[in-house]
C-alpha cells in the first residue's frame, strides 16, 4: 500500500466537503454584507477604536493589517489589533461585526479568558507539531518505524487540541461582538441578524478545521495499525 494513494483518503471526504462549504459560505456572506452599509455609518476601525477605548483598553492599538482580505486578528504577543483594508475603511455590517469579534478577543486577553489562555501556550506547541507530524509519519511508515509514527500522531493530536480549543475561544468572541455592537448603539435591531450571520458563518470555518484534522487523526491511526500488521 502506497502512502499517498489509499483507501483511507476516503475518511476525508466528508470534512473535505464541510470545508469547501464553509469557506464559501463565509465569502459570499461576507461580501453580501460588505456591500450593506450599517445606520451608524461608522467604519470598522472606528468602531474598534470607540468600542476598545468604551472598555478601557486606550493602548490597544488597531491597524491597518497588511496581509490582505479577511486577515482580520488580534495580536496578544504585541496587544494589538489588525484590520483587514475591507473591514479598516468599510461602514457596512459585516465590516462592524469582524471589528468587533476582534475587540471580543482583547477583551477576552485583558479579562483573562481561560480558553484563550490556554490557547496562547498551545500555540508554540501545535505550531511545532504541525509542521513535524506528517514528515515524521511518513518517515516511519516507509521504514516500519513504530516510534516515529507515534511520535508523528503525538504531535498531530497537538494541533488538533490547539483546534479543539480555539472554537470557545472564537463562538466567546463572536457572542461579545454582538453585545459590544448592540450596547454601543453601532448596529440596529434588524442589523443585529445580519452582523450574526457574518460571524456564524465564519466559526464554521474552525467547526471544518476541526472536523478536517479529526479525521486525518483516525486516518493515521489506520493507517499506523495496518502497517503494524
Amino acid at each position: 500500500m502506497f502512502f499517498f494513494y489509499d483507501w483511507t483518503f476516503i475518511i476525508l471526504l466528508p470534512a473535505l466537503m464541510l470545508a469547501f462549504y464553509a469557506q464559501a459560505k463565509v465569502t459570499s456572506t461576507f461580501n453580501r454584507y460588505l456591500r450593506e452599509s450599517s445606520t451608524s455609518g461608522v467604519t470598522g476601525a472606528q468602531a474598534a477604536r470607540m468600542i476598545l477605548n468604551a472598555n478601557g483598553l486606550h493602548d490597544v492599538p488597531v491597524e491597518l493589517s497588511s496581509r490582505g482580505g479577511l486577515s482580520d486578528h488580534y495580536d496578544p504577543r504585541t496587544r494589538t489589533l489588525r484590520l483587514s483594508n475591507q473591514v479598516y475603511q468599510s461602514s457596512s455590517v459585516a465590516a462592524l461585526g469582524v471589528a468587533a469579534h476582534e475587540v471580543g478577543h482583547a477583551l477576552q486577553h485583558a479579562k483573562g479568558y481561560v480558553p484563550l489562555s490556554i490557547r496562547n501556550g498551545l500555540f508554540p506547541v501545535a505550531s511545532f507539531g504541525s509542521q513535524l507530524a506528517f514528515p515524521l509519519f511518513i518517515l516511519g511508515f516507509i521504514f516500519a518505524a513504530d516510534s516515529l509514527m507515534q511520535l508523528g500522531i503525538w504531535f498531530f493530536l497537538a494541533a488538533l487540541l490547539f483546534q479543539v480549543v480555539t472554537l470557545p475561544v472564537e463562538f466567546n468572541a463572536s457572542g461579545r461582538a454582538i453585545q459590544l455592537l448592540r450596547n454601543s448603539g453601532l448596529i440596529t435591531v434588524g442589523e443585529e441578524p445580519k452582523a450574526k450571520a457574518v460571524l456564524n458563518a465564519a466559526a464554521l470555518t474552525y467547526v471544518a478545521a476541526v472536523a478536517m484534522s479529526a479525521a486525518q487523526l483516525l486516518r493515521l491511526l489506520i493507517l499506523r495499525d495496518s502497517r503494524r500488521r
